[in-house]
């Protein structure tokens, strides 16, 4: 059976980077867990990560990246170029199935085992089985309200959840910035 979860949005607006994700993890037809947290603060409250796919993967690629930003003295940049060429490159990394999108207030990052690190032109990015959902409700609200980073993001997901059926409205999410 597959393993099917999530929805991850980070949206940036006036200086600050929301980062938000569903609870839902569901596994062939049935929904495994409804309140899963796939959005954490890392570093010591630094660095905002999501992850979409399998759960166990996701949580090791957060210690990865935890252990590369303590080895480049907390550069996110670089953290996320050193852990999208090891997940490439390495043996074990090269098979988890999950997809990050990490912030530390200034930058966000899209981060996957192909070696893609992508910086989104429109300051929002998302992964995970609602994405498209959740993008089209970013892009529409930062066009058309003067809601916050944090008030997108939460509204967004909460979009994907009424269309995608891996997204669900248990929604945990985070800021950093100005």
């Amino acid at each position: 059976m597959k393993t099917r979860s999530t929805t991850i949005i980070a949206v940036r607006k006036n200086g600050v980077i929301a980062i938000a994700g569903d609870g839902q993890v569901t596994l062939g037809s049935q929904v495994m867990k409804s309140g899963a947290k796939k959005v954490r603060l890392l570093s010591g409250g630094k660095v905002m990560a999501g992850f979409a796919g399998s759960a166990a993967d996701g949580i090791a690629l957060f210690e990865r990246l935890e252990s590369k930003m303590e080895s480049v003295g907390g550069n996110l940049t670089r953290a996320a170029v050193e852990l999208a060429k090891d997940w490439r490159m390495d043996k074990f990394l090269r098979h988890l199935e999950a997809v990050l999108i990490v912030s530390d207030g200034k930058n966000m990052y899209l981060i996957s085992g192909n070696g893609d690190i992508i910086e989104p032109d429109d300051d929002i990015l998302t992964i995970g089985s609602g994405g498209g959902y959740a993008l089209a409700a970013a892009k529409m609200l930062i066009k058309h309200t003067k809601m916050t980073a944090l008030e997108i993001a939460k509204e967004a997901l909460q979009t994907a959840s009424e269309i995608c059926i891996y997204t669900n409205n248990s929604i945990t999410a985070l800021e950093l910035g100005q």
